[in-house]
């Protein structure tokens, strides 16, 4: 299968849009895991799956590169229908990271980077630049950790392997399963912190399964939230989520404390500010841009009811904690 791509970066990157239309896996025994799901991920866009425990997240993205065979419905990247066409040829097209990463472990790192490109039957060469040039994007030197084995190296260090394993053929879609959920938080926190900077120089058409609500909130553009069969109860941006759950159940599972989480995800932004007054000079600052969770910290760190906004150094107008805090209100 040779998926036409939506779009290309300015790097000469490819991405491909995912539609669901109206997916759904019914099993032998009348198990319906999924019903009827229907969501578009747009071109270089990043969406997160999140729900409680069985309701589908990941057999959805099991299906979209047919490890799980949909029985109804269909998926299209780009225009193509992926449910017509060889899954094998299909899943060289589709990069796929998993929790325990899956690793090949006689295999050295740069030759399990090497396995797609070697199924396509590229070049030694060609293979061995792009090899060093992924190792080298997720922040592992070639020289240095190319011919280690998995077991040399540390869980974060096995997860980079796998990223850059899944975008070693350059894939239109990569596909990622609770990818950093097991190693401890402080890395699970660099990993997220290394993708985001990753993304933002490939921009990947990504579909990420979660469990955990802030990394959602911190991953993506956009985030789908699924109950029992794969039902879909909202599709918004994570401000949006967290400002307006769109049923009870969204509203309990986002939680109590989702006006913090909101907080984090609301930039401070000129619409939100007042002028600032003459002789203003005692105020703390925070950069316009920044995000509204942490101005609040900057005010109460300096025991403060505003704060002097800036951009590029100069003041352009002054943020009050009053409304920061409304921000984070869940109707606000």
């Amino acid at each position: 299968m040779d998926v036409t791509p939506d779009t290309t970066d300015p790097a000469g990157h490819s991405a491909a849009s995912i539609t669901l239309d109206g997916i759904g896996k019914r099993y032998p025994d009348g198990t319906e895991a999924v019903r009827e799901l229907s969501l578009e991920v747009k071109a270089g866009e990043l969406v997160v799956l999140i729900g409680p425990s069985g309701c589908g997240k990941s057999t959805v993205l099991r299906m979209i590169n047919r490890l799980i065979e949909p029985t109804a419905g269909r998926i299209l990247l780009g225009d193509d229908d992926v449910t017509r066409v060889d899954p094998v040829r299909l899943r060289r097209r589709i990069g796929y990271v998993i929790q325990n990463v899956g690793l090949f472990p006689h295999q050295t790192v740069s030759a399990n980077v090497a396995t797609v490109p070697g199924l396509l039957g590229w070049p030694k060469e060609r293979t061995r630049k792009r090899v060093d040039e992924l190792l080298e994007l997720v922040g592992l030197d070639p020289a240095q950790f190319g011919r280690r084995y998995p077991h040399e190296l540390s869980g974060g260090q096995r997860q980079r392997v796998g990223v850059a394993r899944a975008l070693a053929a350059d894939p239109v879609v990569l596909l990622m399963d609770e990818p950093f959920s097991a190693v401890d938080p402080i890395v699970r926190t660099r990993l997220q912190e290394e993708f985001l900077r990753l993304q933002a120089e490939v921009r990947k058409t990504i579909v990420l399964v979660t469990h955990d609500l802030d990394e959602a909130v911190r991953l993506g553009d956009r985030i789908a939230v699924l109950s029992e069969g794969g039902r879909l109860e909202q599709y918004d941006p994570p401000a949006a989520l967290l400002g307006s759950p769109a049923s009870d159940f969204v509203r309990e599972f986002v939680g109590a404390d989702r006006g913090i989480r909101r907080l984090a995800v609301t930039p401070v932004t000129r619409d939100r500010l007042e002028p600032v007054p003459a002789g203003t000079t005692d105020l703390p600052t925070v950069a316009l841009g920044g995000s509204a969770y942490d101005a609040l910290a900057v005010m109460l760190t300096a025991t403060a009811d505003r704060a002097l906004v800036t951009e590029d150094g100069r003041p352009v107008g002054v943020l009050s904690r009053e409304r920061v805090l409304a921000l984070g209100h869940p109707e606000s």
